[in-house]
């Protein structure tokens, strides 16, 4: 078994949705997690400290690699030490063409519907907002776009909603800094491809890795925009066979969550289940 399992964290791995938890899930997870062969990535909108408090508070398994703030960071993890993969800072930056995240913040300064978050959800190259659930976010974008773009700047940019909080999220990254992207460097970087590498997701910002051809899981909590939205991409993008979404069964599981994210998995390699067990 070689088998590079990356996945995202809130209300993927974390149970911090609204939908129940199974139990045994997260236990499964570990024994998951110390399997021979397994290298474990956590793809996440989280930085690096809110990554470490979600590993301590939901008691996770310490991970081999961190790809945080929406992609836009990549971290070697040896347990406790993490250290920036400098590789991929120089591949993003050339992206904003020497424009740095000041800059970006000052350019948009003023812009109606959207709301700068907080210091602690920024970094080098991720300039986040709020904006309201109900703003017409594809005219958003679209505006956003065309003013980077007058600039030079070769901008992704990222739109979710925080369901918790009822809030619209947005995210401005170089244009090669998206989860995809960063997993696609790991994968390149490590040795890994398609066909030992699988995806866990939840949201909308999700949704480019799950419509890839990399193997992806929609877990069960999902919510009903998000499945149907990421069918539809799939559809379009001719990846139906690299793409499950859960539905519960596995272990008597209810597919939310870590249950999930096994759940798919072992459709994808079923070997793992003996493995488990055996464990």
């Amino acid at each position: 078994m070689h088998l590079l399992v990356c996945t995202d964290l809130d209300r993927t791995l974390l149970p911090n949705g609204f939908e129940p938890e199974s139990p045994d899930a997260r236990r499964w997870f570990h024994k998951l997690a110390t399997l021979p062969g397994i290298t474990l990535a956590y793809v996440t909108g989280r930085d690096q400290k809110l990554v470490r408090e979600a590993i301590n508070e939901y008691s996770l398994p310490m991970p081999d690699f961190v790809l945080g703030d929406v992609g836009s960071s990549i971290y070697v993890c040896k347990q406790q030490e993490w250290h920036p993969m400098s590789d991929w800072q120089a591949h993003i930056a050339k992206d904003w063409g020497g424009f740095t995240h000041s800059d970006l913040v000052a350019l948009l300064k003023g812009l109606p519907g959207i709301q700068l978050q907080e210091e602690s959800k920024q970094n080098t190259y991720k300039v986040s907002y709020y904006a309201s659930v109900h703003i017409n976010h594809k005219k958003l974008l679209t505006e956003l776009q065309g003013q980077l773009q007058e600039k030079n700047i070769e901008a992704s940019l990222i739109w979710s909603i925080d369901e918790p909080a009822n809030r619209g999220l947005l995210d401005i990254l170089p244009a090669c800094a998206t989860k995809r992207h960063a997993i696609e460097f790991l994968m390149d970087n490590q040795g890994y491809g398609l066909n030992n590498t699988v995806f866990c997701g939840d949201s909308g910002n999700d949704l480019p890795v799950l419509a890839s051809p990399i193997r992806s899981v929609l877990v069960h909590n999902a919510s009903i925009d998000v499945k149907r939205e990421g069918q539809h991409m799939v559809k379009m993008a001719g990846t139906e066979k690299s793409f499950y979404l859960a539905r519960g069964g596995f272990k008597e599981m209810n597919g939310n969550y870590a249950a999930g994210i096994l759940e798919g998995i072992t459709y994808y390699y079923p070997e793992i289940n003996k493995l488990l067990e055996s464990e």
